[in-house]
């Protein structure tokens, strides 16, 4: 069986859904942003402060690029969607799972980017430019999209697992 990773705008549900979703299929679970924040000591808005944008990129780069994984589902920080190299590694290890959000059910559940430890590249300095910088490179290496808006975190957990192809 291969892994299962989850991509996509912070607050989608990709490590609340992710590790229920493991749970229920039996499989493991990773998630990136508790590797990167253990591996350096700090939270994400903490590494970021600290490394700036590209620096803490390129920590993610090397964390997601280096993992392996067999039978797990994989959570991802919203920002790998920049990191060629680590996409492509993912994608080897399994099926990319996109979970979709509209910007507005974004905006609900953040109520502010900084504190949240969300990387901000460039003249990006609002949800909505991120929003529309990250949709496209999200689009391009799903293998399957899963719509979230106005579904609880139960109707995610089960929508994941269908798009998978598992019966929970």
């Amino acid at each position: 069986m291969e892994d299962l990773i989850l991509i996509g705008m912070p607050s989608s549900g990709k490590s609340t859904a992710g590790v229920l979703l493991a749970k229920r299929i039996g499989y493991g679970f990773i998630d990136t942003d508790l590797i990167i924040q253990g591996e350096q000591g700090a939270l994400l808005s903490e590494i970021i402060e600290r490394e700036g944008a590209e620096g803490f990129l390129a920590i993610e780069e090397r964390v997601n690029a280096g993992i392996a994984a067999m039978r797990c589902v994989i959570a991802t920080g919203g920002s790998v969607c920049y990191l060629p190299r680590a996409m492509e590694h993912l994608k080897k290890l399994g099926t990319v799972i996109y979970l979709e959000l509209s910007q507005e059910e974004v905006a609900r559940r953040i109520p502010s980017l900084e504190r949240r430890g969300v990387v901000m590249r460039g003249t990006v300095n609002t949800l909505e430019a991120l929003y529309r910088e990250r949709v496209p490179l999200y689009e391009r290496y799903a293998d399957v999209t899963v719509h979230c808006d106005g579904q609880t975190i139960d109707e995610t957990v089960a929508a994941i697992a269908a798009a998978a192809g598992f019966q929970i």
